[in-house]
């Protein structure tokens, strides 16, 4: 899997056995993000309440997930009718998986194929007993949205990943344990990524009911861990994921790093006093083992965050099994063993309640800080935690002051006797490498529709402004690397963080309706000519892009055997010679070779050039028709004899058109038409009386003249003396096919197929018409999606919105005037991105900039909701679902299937898929009931695909494919032969080879079902 790069310096390595935390991502109740839980956990609010509607659980108390019914089938590939099928705590998993991965600095999609394990802890089966409840309901679905042995493969199948995946089921330690076996996975080299995971939904009252049964629930349903009022558990919910990785690699690729595990463990109790009653000795155990891979010493565990359930026999337990492992019997400690935990503000997530306390320790760990969180209470003078040399956490913990050999635990132990134990200390210290100011970065974000757009705007929008400066080149490129692959996209040139802010709030406020990229753009570069130069030209991007600068570099080098000089310093110092034709001609080769490119590194590649005089050696070098070498001999040459002609000529710029001038023309011997620009914009060439006489009869014809400022009549008759001795110096170029279509302005369309520009095309250019107006015409036959004008200035620019074939086209120019630098060309990157190009980021940031800061996550969005109701008593209703039945609830505003997306997003509309999971096969009555108004199937294939699929049948377009469009999968397709069958009984069984053939499209399914079901002539 691709890594980051970064300069960083770290600390050396602790241990070739520790695993570093590389990201993370969470929700749990009051908290949907990171740092929401960090703000809930350094506040003094717990979050138990009432439950919200869809539980069901009669008022029963507890900590809940404010939308763990909302889900985002559109961004992530999934049909609404699989997602009304699906467990929730699958869709929490794969949106926070999603997350975390993005919180790395990789985008998900890279990880497809990779060796990237999957570990999941869960308890709840809630969802599966619901889904069950219906017999008449159970689909194929049921098996692939129910059960906990799913929640594991539903990530692996999603991102594609093909290390190790499975969930664990241990009860309340299952996802520490899960971590614990993500890292032994790590260690053993069967993985090179692991996403570790807990989830925990709170649908059903079996478990409510065992807890009071037993004496474990509290009244209030709040956990109160080491208090005097502990009187049991309180019940929460939530979903962690931490994206793992052996610390060495990490460090070596440069990623970040929110904290090291040094350790972990996992044992049993064994047969205690009971197989729920917790065993001080197994838990002294697991500690000490945990301690002991950590190569830690007691005093070195500076707090524990502990299991904590608040039962008064559990806290006690725990206390001296800490004792036994870490406290006063292990010695004298200078600092007593700080406590605490979770629970107390987020309730007993029970099959996530390890990942729960990973993640705030993580936290703590990056902020240098362990929060006491909300006080559960009077501490429980009981416990003797002073006499034990351990303490109930009730200010922040500074882990700074400790020193870099402090350490922390976490414990997570199982209402079955299964106990995990890790131990964890900080990141290594990293020192950014020393840099010159960074050049303007690209921030870029995409989402999947235009409001999902708006709301990441927004979230990011309120974060950018708090980004250290010196971060903010390393943020943009973060995003282009995780944020910038939907078809909804933004991207803006910032400079500072407040100038970013400020876009991303004006973008969610004011942007228009952001049209989805559907394809790459196709860009033609368009090379200036003589004219365009200046003193100082691109001297600002010289200095600000390390990738201009080197290609620059590269064109001088190779025109210095024929200049005699670094045209580069020529051009950067400011000297008024690049107003000689013999400089002026090899600085703007160069230029513009340096700046053509750039762009190609950037990922610009031109679908077609054009060059406007001087500009088309440039434009044949990049199109692959010229080397370098080769044309920077020519243009050399070309320039110095050039300069050396006797001066005496000028130019005339006319609004006449070249019809009405060449008559004049052709009675002067020594004129000529240089250039055809556009529709009245033509340029005249040569003798100076000659153009006298011609700007009098034109001017009393009304057409308007303006002589030019130049050295020599160029493109005309007067370069004739400098022929001869330029066809010696361009003997033996040979020049070679472009690889490019090449519009030539000699001869005012493309380059015949198999022709080269060699040195007879180069001596004919020399006293040729640049007739740009025909090319153009040419170039825009098969009209490119942009232009971009590759010159130290816009020349073309004005000449193309003239040109009727390229009005409408965007031109950009990457130069626009003296100070134009690196933020004007990643302008350029940044529109081009917007419109579809998937631009090679890398190279625009400096190497110091080439590292992971974190961004925001990523919102979801929230409109798409779907829930289970719990079994009613009595026959099921035929029109409304029950008895289990799924309820979607869709998000407004959608649009449906359409064949160019192939996507479902939500729409607005009555209780979907699912809804109609439980009534389709009452409603149909037979094959009339499916057949249209011209005695042909289509209404009810379309009926069925939509039971399938989820949506209206009215959205489905008969040319809609199963495969490409509607994502159909193997189990997919039996549904669809089960529910066709049931829809069309006289069919018999279909016979799935011959289905197959047909399955094309909804409108071949009806044709080979309509022949089906019509009576065959006899």
């Amino acid at each position: 899997m691709p890594r980051t790069d970064t300069a960083a310096a770290p600390d050396p390595m602790p241990g070739s056995r520790a695993v570093a935390v590389v990201g993370l991502d969470c929700a749990f109740p009051g908290a949907p993000d990171p740092a929401a839980y960090w703000r809930l956990l350094n506040g003094t609010e717990h979050t138990v309440g009432a439950p919200p509607p869809t539980r069901f659980r009669a008022g029963a108390t507890g900590a809940f997930l404010a939308d763990a019914d909302a889900f985002d089938p559109g961004f992530l590939g999934i049909s609404t009718a699989e997602a009304s099928a699906m467990d929730p705590q699958q869709r929490l998993l794969l949106q926070c998986a999603w997350r975390a991965v993005e919180d790395c600095g990789v985008p998900p999609s890279e990880l497809a194929g990779s060796r990237t394990g999957t570990y999941v802890g869960a308890m709840s089966d809630d969802w599966a007993r619901l889904s069950l409840a219906d017999p008449a309901g159970i689909t194929p679905r049921t098996g692939t949205g129910s059960g906990r042995s799913m929640l594991a493969n539903r990530l692996a199948y999603q991102l594609d990943l093909r290390g190790p995946s499975l969930t664990v089921d241990t009860a309340c330690s299952s996802s520490l344990v899960a971590v614990h076996l993500a890292c032994n996975a790590l260690l053993t080299d069967e993985c090179d990524l692991a996403l570790a995971c807990g989830v925990n939904i709170v649908i059903g009252t079996a478990l409510d009911r065992i807890y009071q049964q037993a004496g474990l629930a509290a009244a209030d349903g709040r956990c109160k861990p080491f208090a005097a009022e502990a009187d049991g558990i309180g019940r929460g919910e939530g979903v962690g994921v931490v994206a793992l990785r052996m610390l060495d690699e990490a460090v070596r690729h440069g990623d970040p790093v929110y904290a090291v595990i040094h350790g972990s463990a996992v044992n049993q109790d064994g047969r205690s006093n009971g197989i729920m009653a917790p065993h001080r000795a197994a838990q002294r155990e697991v500690v000490t083992a945990a301690r002991v891979r950590a190569g830690a010493e007691p005093e070195q565990i500076r707090y524990v965050e502990a299991h904590g359930t608040g039962t008064a026999l559990g806290d006690l337990i725990e206390v001296l099994a800490l004792d036994d492992a870490l406290g006063a019997r292990q010695g004298p400690r200078k600092a007593p063993l700080a406590l605490g935990s979770v629970k107390a503000a987020i309730g007993h997530t029970e099959g996530a309640a390890g990942m729960a306390g990973l993640v705030k320790m993580v936290l703590a760990m990056h902020h240098g800080t362990v929060p006491p969180g909300p006080p559960p209470g009077t501490e429980n003078g009981q416990l003797g935690l002073v006499k034990r040399r351990m303490e109930l956490l009730t200010e922040p913990l500074r882990l700074a002051a400790e020193g870099p050999g402090c350490r922390v635990g976490v414990s997570s132990f199982g209402m079955g006797g299964t106990n995990a134990h890790l131990v964890l200390g900080p990141a290594p210290r990293s020192c950014p490498a020393a840099g010159q100011k960074a050049a303007p970065g690209v921030f870029t974000l995409s989402a999947d529709t235009p409001e999902a757009l708006r709301e990441n705007l927004r979230a990011q929008a309120a974060a950018a402004d708090t980004t250290p400066e010196q971060d903010l080149a390393a943020l943009c490129r973060t995003s282009n690397r995780v944020r910038s692959a939907q078809p909804c996209r933004f991207a803006t040139v910032a400079g500072t963080p407040r100038e970013l802010a400020e876009a991303l709030h004006t973008a969610a406020d004011t942007m228009p309706e952001p049209v989805a990229a559907t394809e790459e753009p196709s860009v033609a570069f368009a090379f200036t000519g003589q004219g365009a130069q200046y003193p100082g030209m691109t001297a600002a991007l010289y200095t600000g892009s390390p990738l201009y600068r080197g290609f620059l570099q590269d064109a001088s080098a190779a025109l210095r055997p024929w200049t005699g000089e670094p045209v580069h310093e020529l051009i950067l110092d400011g000297s008024e010679r690049v107003h000689r034709t013999g400089a002026t001609q090899p600085a703007l080769f160069a230029v513009e070779y340096a700046l053509a490119r750039t762009l190609t590194e950037l990922g610009l590649r031109p679908c077609a050039v054009i060059g406007h005089s001087i500009g088309e050696f440039a434009a044949a070098v990049i199109a692959g028709g010229l080397e370098l070498a080769d044309a920077a001999r020519l243009v050399a040459k070309r320039g110095a004899l050039m300069e050396a002609l006797p001066e005496g000529g000028g130019m005339l710029a006319t609004r006449a058109r070249a019809r009405e001038v060449r008559t004049l023309v052709a009675d002067e011997p020594l004129c000529a038409v240089a250039a055809v620009n556009a529709p009245g914009a033509t340029v005249l060439s040569g003798d100076l009386a000659g153009l006298a006489r011609i700007r009098e009869q034109l001017e009393r014809g009304g057409f308007r003249c303006t002589p030019l400022t130049v050295s020599h009549a160029f493109h005309s008759p007067l370069m004739e003396p400098m022929l001869e001795a330029f066809a010696e110096a361009a003997d033996g170029v040979r020049g070679a096919p472009p690889r490019i279509p090449f519009h030539s302005t000699v001869h005012g369309g493309p380059l015949a197929e198999q022709a080269a520009p060699d040195a007879a095309y180069w001596l004919e250019q020399i006293p040729a018409t640049v007739l740009f107006e025909d090319a153009v015409g040419s170039l825009c036959a098969e009209p490119p999606t942009h232009i971009v004008e590759i010159g130290p200035k816009p020349v073309l620019t004005g000449l193309l919105r003239r040109i009727t074939a390229a009005r409408g086209i965007p031109a950009l120019a990457p130069c626009r005037n003296a100070d134009s630098g690196p933020r004007q060309l990643a302008e350029v990157v940044a529109r081009l991105y917007q419109d579809g190009l998937d631009p090679e980021w890398e190279r625009l940031y400096a190497d110091t900039d080439r590292r992971t800061v974190r961004m925001q996550p990523h919102v979801f969005a929230t409109h798409w909701r779907a829930w289970r109701q719990p079994p009613t008593e009595g026959p099921a209703d035929p029109v409304h679902p029950a008895r289990g039945a799924a309820l979607a609830h869709p998000a407004p505003g959608g649009t449906p299937y359409s064949k160019s997306s192939g996507e479902q997003t939500s729409r607005a509309q009555e209780p979907a898929p699912s809804g109609a999971r439980g009534t389709a096969r009452q409603a149909a009555t037979g094959p009339q009931s499916a057949i249209n108004g011209q005695g042909q199937p289509l209404t009810g294939i379309r009926t069925v695909v939509a039971e399938i699929v989820g949506g209206e049948p009215t959205e489905l377009d008969e040319d809609l494919r199963f495969y490409d469009d509607l994502g159909f999968d193997s189990v997919m397709l039996m549904e669809l032969k089960h529910r066709l069958e049931e829809r069309f009984p006289e069919l018999g069984e279909l016979s799935l080879p011959e289905m197959l053939s047909s399955l094309v499209s909804i409108g071949s399914l009806a044709a080979y079902v309509c022949g089906l079901l019509t009576p065959a002539a006899v």
